[in-house]
């Protein structure tokens, strides 16, 4: 019986997400068409405009998820958060369902999350435009084998970092970035041979590229380190009721100028971004072994 109510459940919140979402993309998809006009105002306001609808969108998904599959998120942290601030955001990625605790967590306290996406995801029907309307980076990384066959791709994807961050210089902004590059799995963590407990090794060179391009814009991290009791869901698992609380971290702070550099061309400043980075990732190790000990203990009490 519960697995019928879990899959009516899960069905009837999918079927509500979608109509929620075009909804929404339908005027993000109208109004992105003034944007190609050449003028920073129109621009401006239109990105002003399509953020506000983005934002909409996910307080409706909030609704959703009350009413269909809710789910208490346990924030913890002493974070001060802003609307009219540039963050860089970073955070552990274990499932599709991370995005959406990400947004539901900080929207409304800081500005609309704009996501570092592959490429390929500009493909995806309906959301791959409106990703490409909201000025969502879309990034493409070069293998060390097509750069042996054509050197001239070296540099390319700074280039197109800085050319999207660009367009995040005239309203604040969240750049959310996964700096691990892809979801964790134990096969992953295994091959990689990852020092640490529950995360995967992390790449700079993503979060370098951005801080360099917004330097004298961004000067706040967000750090959201996620744990999920039980298990990591699926993101059916998660919109049918199967997960019943989340725990989340956010710790806030300056992005001081050992952070910025030529992340190419110094390579001492590559290795200095490098090891502070892994810092990072050090305390977000323990801040998650903490967060599992202390599920641990309230199941056992």
């Amino acid at each position: 019986m519960g697995a019928i109510v879990s899959r009516i459940k899960g069905s009837l919140a999918f079927f509500c997400y979608f109509i929620n979402t075009i909804f929404w993309v339908t005027p993000i998809l109208v109004v992105s068409i003034f944007k190609l006009i050449p003028l920073t105002l129109t621009r401006t306001a239109c990105t002003y405009f399509l953020d506000f609808c983005a934002s909409s969108w996910i307080r409706c998904n909030g609704v959703i998820e009350d009413t269909f599959h809710k789910v208490t998120i346990d924030v913890q942290g002493d974070a001060q958060l802003s609307t009219k601030e540039w963050y860089m955001v970073i955070a552990n990625h274990q499932s599709w369902v991370d995005i959406l605790i990400l947004q539901r967590v900080l929207n409304g306290k800081i500005p609309f999350l704009k996501f570092f996406l592959k490429q390929q995801l500009i493909f995806v029907p309906v959301l791959g435009l409106a990703w490409w309307a909201l000025d969502f980076p879309f990034m493409r990384r070069y293998s060390n084998a097509q750069l042996r066959k054509n050197p001239k791709l070296r540099g390319k994807d700074i280039e197109i970092t800085r050319k999207a961050c660009a367009k995040f210089k005239h309203k604040p902004v969240s750049v959310m970035n996964f700096v691990e590059g892809t979801r964790f799995h134990p096969g992953k963590h295994k091959k990689q041979n990852s020092p640490f407990t529950h995360l995967l090794k992390p790449k700079a060179g993503g979060m370098a590229f951005a801080l360099s391009a917004m330097g004298e814009h961004i000067h706040k991290l967000v750090n959201v380190s996620i744990y999920y009791p039980g298990k990591v869901p699926t993101y059916w698992e998660f919109i049918s009721g199967q997960v019943d609380n989340i725990k989340v971290h956010i710790e806030v702070s300056e992005i001081g100028e050992s952070l910025r550099g030529d992340y190419i061309k110094d390579r001492e400043f590559k290795i200095e971004f490098q090891n502070q980075l892994n810092q990072m990732w050090q305390q977000k190790d323990q801040v998650l072994t903490e967060l599992a000990q202390a599920d641990t203990s309230s199941k056992e009490a």
